[in-house]
């Protein structure tokens, strides 16, 4: 192993475990507390942590692992009724606050509608894992604004497909709207009701075999294979990973065995 980036990992932690307790303590939250020990060792802060790309790609996987294990937390049932705050709550707020900030940035800059439109939509997109972590550290996501606020985060995610496919629409001029656009939106829904599909015909099967044999090394493996195979997949449409997680957790919140992966994750 790499003996530097073994270091930055132990420098990290020992900043978290001074930092995040005092947070906690005044009632701010761990993730604002995990931010600031970032920045206080980064290249912003005193400089201790400078190969940024390890310390990336580290983080992505536990936001990965973070959202997963919401999911499996979170009722589907309960979600599917939701379906409405969904569709109807998130698209209006990300269509009326990315169109606010967008004719903002271009009065107020100058830049291009082109550019104006993509900043301003990007703006205009949350953290999941910042809300959901929070959400779940104060035992808010069944609250009467817990889930509005998860669904406004869910349709977020989904926007980044179209909004991916629009920043190559407008670098490229002969780049077509019905031959890319709505192909990158249909490969997202695709991969969403493959991963559905799989859930329920292949996979509570597969887990039912796999706890017969009684090995904790097979099930924490085939765990492990779910989370990282359906946040792979929705990153190769161009959806986030944290997303493909999430959604993978929830296609498993009524299993069985939910206890058990999520003992091993």
């Amino acid at each position: 192993m790499n003996v530097e980036y073994l270091t930055d990992i132990i420098l990290l932690l020992s900043a978290a475990v001074i930092i995040v307790p005092l947070f906690q303590f005044t009632r701010l939250g761990a993730i604002p507390g995990f931010l600031v020990a970032g920045i206080v060792l980064g290249p912003s802060g005193f400089g201790y942590i400078e190969n940024n790309e390890n310390i990336a790609g580290f983080a992505e996987l536990g936001v990965v692992l973070l959202l997963f294990v919401i999911g499996v937390e979170i009722n589907p049932l309960r979600l599917w009724r939701m379906k409405g705050l969904v569709l109807g709550l998130g698209t209006l707020q990300v269509l009326i606050t990315g169109g606010l900030l967008t004719i903002l940035i271009h009065e107020l800059f100058g830049l291009s509608w082109n550019i104006s439109i993509l900043t301003g939509f990007a703006l205009a997109l949350s953290s999941t894992a910042f809300v959901l972590q929070l959400l779940s550290d104060r035992k808010m996501l069944s609250s009467g604004y817990g889930r509005p606020a998860v669904s406004v985060l869910l349709l977020q995610d989904l926007a980044v497909v179209p909004l991916l496919a629009l920043v190559s629409l407008m670098a490229a001029p002969d780049f077509t709207i019905a031959g890319n656009f709505f192909l990158a939106l249909g490969e997202g829904f695709a991969i969403l009701v493959i991963i559905i599909i799989a859930a329920r015909y292949i996979l509570n099967p597969l887990l039912k075999i796999l706890a017969r044999f009684g090995s904790p090394e097979i099930f924490t493996a085939t765990a492990l294979l779910l989370v990282l195979g359906a946040a792979q997949s929705m990153e190769y449409v161009g959806l986030s990973m944290p997303m493909g997680a999430f959604i993978a957790g929830l296609l498993i919140a009524d299993s069985s065995y939910r206890h058990q992966i999520l003992a091993e994750v």
